[in-house]
């Protein structure tokens, strides 16, 4: 049996060896959160006013979500970490910009439609992801064709070619959603076998049902009855802001790793703690925020406290203090899961 995100941060910690939890660095995180639903830093509405993300109004807006999260994986290169650039930006957003790009340049919105990505060549695919210098190409760039053509197949196959209809045949909730993506598109299906137990992170399948609601802001075709049981999304960016902030602490040996830039293979024991040790805080987190609205009688709508929303806050918040933060080594894996 294959424990689902929450269970599996909760299993991964209680037998850790190269991460610790501190408590006192969760409760400063859950003071900075409760600052940050107060000044609205925190809501549901930032996700679509970002100038890159689609609204909902555009008839392929579900489509663009489900392709952009096929293909949300591993931007780092070796050396430098930001050196893939689309117009200026790195990471996830350079991603959204080369997307919306080729959309402009495209007929018919050809990019988020799977009859067409589902058969682009790797030369295809490279200049649809090309970089800002011209020559720095996007890392896995063949495990990128593949997830396209396998998930592209899938949707032409079962799906009519849309994925709506997936999100559509799940009635609203978020834990039916994720057990068709990760059945059903085998590149989601983000597991590993830690102590015995085989755990799931899933990763993109829960930022893909996390993009969903908070693009739609839980309404329409992004209202999930059951959104809290999604968990944050286990990335290599994330921890930082964790052992910051002291709620996360790694071992000498584990440290050392990460500071000369060794590689973590996906699936080691290391890395499975980091990532299981990212999602068991963030749980943690909320329901201690929630916690402290209810005693202390805060004017603080409870719909905004998920793990959705606590994991954009905590990814927003290492763009914002990239240098501040960068005393703190990210862990590398090569990986299609994040």
């Amino acid at each position: 049996m294959t424990l689902l995100p929450r269970a599996s941060g909760e299993f991964i910690v209680k037998r850790a060896k190269s991460i610790k939890i501190n408590n006192a660095g969760i409760d400063k995180l859950c003071r900075a959160v409760l600052e940050g639903l107060m000044t609205k830093e925190i809501d549901v509405e930032n996700f679509s006013q970002h100038e890159f993300h689609p609204k909902p109004s555009d008839p392929q807006c579900l489509n663009w979500l489900f392709l952009i999260d096929t293909l949300n994986f591993c931007f780092w290169t070796p050396g430098d970490a930001t050196k893939w650039r689309v117009q200026g930006q790195t990471g996830y957003f350079a991603l959204c910009a080369a997307i919306n790009r080729a959309r402009k340049t495209g007929a018919d919105d050809d990019i988020v439609n799977p009859k067409y990505y589902s058969q682009l060549t790797k030369e295809a695919l490279e200049e649809i992801l090309r970089c800002d210098d011209g020559q720095t190409k996007v890392p896995l760039l063949d495990d990128r064709v593949k997830c396209l053509k396998e998930v592209g197949v899938k949707l032409l196959e079962k799906y009519n070619g849309n994925f709506e209809n997936c999100v559509k045949e799940c009635g609203k909730s978020a834990q039916k959603l994720l057990k068709l993506i990760v059945e059903e598109f085998p590149c989601f299906r983000d597991e590993a076998t830690y102590e015995g137990q085989q755990v799931a992170i899933y990763k993109r399948a829960q930022i893909l049902i996390g993009d969903i609601w908070a693009c739609y802001r839980g309404e329409g075709l992004g209202e999930f009855t059951d959104i809290e049981t999604i968990t944050m999304f286990a990335d290599y960016r994330v921890p930082q802001v964790l052992v910051h902030f002291g709620a996360l602490e790694y071992s000498d040996d584990l440290m050392k790793s990460l500071k000369s830039d060794e590689i973590l293979e996906n699936g080691s024991a290391e890395e499975v703690e980091i990532r299981g040790a990212s999602i068991y805080i963030v749980e943690e987190l909320k329901d201690r925020v929630i916690d402290q609205i209810k005693s202390q009688k805060l004017n603080i709508s409870l719909k905004n406290i998920n793990s959705v929303l606590l994991d954009h806050f905590l990814w927003d918040y290492r763009r914002r203090h990239a240098a501040e933060l960068e005393y703190i080594p990210f862990h590398k894996t090569f990986s299609v899961y994040y």
